[in-house]
């Protein structure tokens, strides 16, 4: 029986029922390429577009960059070479030690005062990468050469005011030493290390931008420094990263291409009492030290440009200045152009 009376039939299932048509999900916002007419993208840089920015300049110009990077590093290692043989060519007595002692001075001051030149004299080839454009090595040397007894000054400066600052850390230490005994030493010398070392750190960051200051702004010596504490003052902690993460991988390359030149020099300096041994394996560390700078200082130096573009970027929204600039524009880099007539 299905219903109230015989026969009939019962009521209807209900009708299914279905959900209301819901609406799609939202497209993805449309993708705007980011303008890249170089080496990097004109906004603020990763850590990638640094790195990768740094080896690229150097493919698509390896005349300008390896040619100056050559000329520089030739120079700065023969003045090495000379230090650490005064000793053989002097006439007096000195131990191999000292020797030794002397020919990594000499290269640490050849690598430092390197290092700083070409940051000045291969930012230019980086600026002209930057846009898209190439430079050749005579016009680079026609836009450094007027800048390059400032960029020597500077650099001698800087290396000079590490020197300083070591040297009277030791005397004060050597001082405590003498009037107190080695503990009192020990006791004033970790705290004084430790110290210099935040000295030596917070100078190697704030100091970054002044050789690139100097060539591509015209600014003076002092001018170059005051610009780069301006630029690296808001950026300290990204700048000192990003430094000495390239200066550990410019550093293992480095050593990979150098170790079997110095080991070859070492032998042949503590293996023989003669001078030509001493002057053979002197010269064979040098090469090994000139051939490690010549692939790698390139990179750095591109590290150091890249971070000063990226500060601009980030500080002055310059990425809108060399959006409107053309390939060839040097000028663009002077701040006298972004100030207000």
């Amino acid at each position: 029986m299905t219903g109230p009376y015989p026969n009939w039939p019962g009521p209807a299932a209900p009708a299914p029922w279905y959900p209301p048509p819901g609406y799609p999900p939202y497209p993805p916002p449309p993708m705007h390429p980011v303008w890249q007419p170089g080496v990097i993208p004109l906004r603020p840089l990763s850590l990638g577009d640094i790195f990768n920015g740094s080896v690229a300049y150097v493919r698509a110009n390896p005349r300008a960059t390896l040619g100056l990077t050559t000329v520089v590093v030739v120079i700065t290692g023969l003045f090495a070479l000379a230090v650490q043989l005064t000793p053989e060519f002097s006439g007096v007595s000195y131990d191999d030690a000292v020797i030794l002692t002397a020919g990594g001075a000499g290269a640490v001051a050849a690598t430092a005062l390197t290092t700083i030149l070409l940051s000045g004299m291969l930012t230019v080839v980086v600026a002209r990468a930057v846009m898209g454009s190439t430079i050749s090595v005579a016009e680079t040397w026609r836009r450094v050469r007027g800048r390059l007894l400032a960029l020597v000054g500077l650099s001698v400066l800087e290396v000079a005011a590490v020197i300083l600052f070591i040297a009277a850390a030791v005397l004060i230490v050597v001082a405590v030493a003498q009037a107190a005994g080695g503990g009192y030493a020990a006791l004033v010398g970790v705290p004084l290390a430790l110290l210099l070392i935040a000295l030596l750190a917070f100078l190697f960051t704030m100091l970054t931008f002044a050789p690139v200051a100097l060539v591509l702004e015209h600014k003076t010596v002092l001018g170059s420094i005051g610009r780069s504490f301006t630029l690296a003052r808001n950026h300290f902690w990204r700048i000192l990263g990003i430094r000495v993460l390239a200066t550990v991988v410019a550093g293992f390359a480095a050593g990979a291409v150098s170790v079997p030149f110095n080991v070859l020099g070492q032998i042949l300096i503590m293996g023989s009492e003669s001078t030509v041994a001493t002057i053979v394996g002197a010269t064979a560390a040098a090469i090994g030290q000139a051939v490690a700078q010549i692939i790698t200082t390139p990179f750095t130096a591109g590290v150091v440009a890249l971070l000063y573009v990226d500060a601009r970027i980030r500080s002055e929204a310059f990425d809108f200045v060399l959006r409107g600039a053309g390939g060839a524009d040097d000028d663009i880099w002077l701040t006298d152009r972004l100030a207000p007539s």
